[in-house]
């Protein structure tokens, strides 16, 4: 095998971890439908839960963990972004429906495109800005004629802004730290921030219930387990070795499954009109294009 065909083949199962991942990450929008929690206190059941499964078996397979102070609260600053996101989303979710989030997490690719040339001082691409911008225009042609989800709306874009930060953060903490490392500290930073905001956000809120039924931690498990732990690691994996805006288009896919999802589990779909798929095409339309855009430059590469 040449060692052309190796780097093809390793980036085929780079890709293929990514897309895992993504199929995991869709599959989380339906369990917060299915979930009865607050989304604050969901966030915290997740967290908790997925820290102790991953902390028992990093200590299992003996591996070191031991940072630095200074590490340690660069590591969980990344954390309480997570937290922002998986608040934001679920709140999207809570608030609005399954694919109201989803689709307002596609917005992820184009604050992706604005603020990693911004935060890691890089130059803007404007290719990558335009296929944002398309999934921005489908997004408003969605919801133009939605109002009702005004708030679901609002909480779906914040939570598209914490996804945006989260994978450029997390590039340059990657070149540093293992990837199991990177999640139990940013589990443990997003438990902290999350139980010390949590007394206000709940006294607003007002939940009606705080501890998970038997149903709600079934859900849970599967979500902190399978769609937490798993899903990180797979994530992490493919961020070391593609862009953070290549893994944020690629989430992209995140509304696609999940929304087919939704249509299945929830018949969603019976909620919308024909703008809803003009908008959702547009969305499609952009991965379609970034998708291309890869294959072209991997062309180009291989055959200099």
């Amino acid at each position: 095998m040449t060692p052309l065909s190796l780097i093809i083949l390793y980036m085929k199962k780079v890709f293929l971890q990514l897309h895992i991942a993504v199929l995991l990450a869709g599959f989380t929008a339906i369990l917060g439908k299915l979930i009865m929690l607050n989304e604050s206190l969901l966030v915290w059941w997740r967290l908790l839960i997925a820290l102790s499964v991953l902390a028992l078996w990093m200590w299992h397979k003996k591996e070191p963990v031991k940072i630095s102070v200074k590490d340690f609260f660069k590591i969980a600053g990344v954390g309480a972004v997570v937290v922002f996101h998986w608040v934001a989303f679920y709140g999207s979710i809570k608030y609005a429906n399954v694919s109201v989030a989803l689709v307002c997490f596609s917005a992820t690719g184009f604050f992706t495109a604005l603020l990693e040339p911004l935060i890691l001082r890089k130059k803007i691409n404007y290719t990558e800005v335009f296929l944002g911008l398309l999934v921005i225009a489908g997004i408003y042609i969605i919801f133009d004629f939605y109002p009702a989800f005004k708030t679901g709306i609002i909480y779906g874009i914040v939570a598209a802004v914490g996804s945006a930060l989260f994978p450029i953060f997390n590039k340059e903490l990657l070149k540093q730290f293992a990837p199991r490392i990177l999640t139990l500290y940013e589990f443990i930073g997003g438990i902290i921030v999350l139980s010390m905001i949590m007394p206000l956000y709940v006294s607003v809120t007002k939940p009606g219930y705080y501890i998970p039924t038997k149903t709600d931690f079934l859900w849970l498990l599967i979500l902190s387990i399978l769609c937490t732990v798993v899903m990180f690691h797979l994530q992490l994996l493919a961020l070391k070795k593609i862009s953070a805006f290549t893994v944020n288009l690629t989430y992209n896919l995140e509304p696609v499954y999940g929304l087919l999802m939704a249509f299945i589990f929830f018949n969603e779909n019976k909620l919308f009109h024909s703008q809803f798929y003009i908008g959702l095409s547009l969305i499609i339309l952009s991965i379609v294009l970034h998708s291309f855009l890869i294959l072209k430059e991997r062309k180009k590469l291989s055959a200099l």
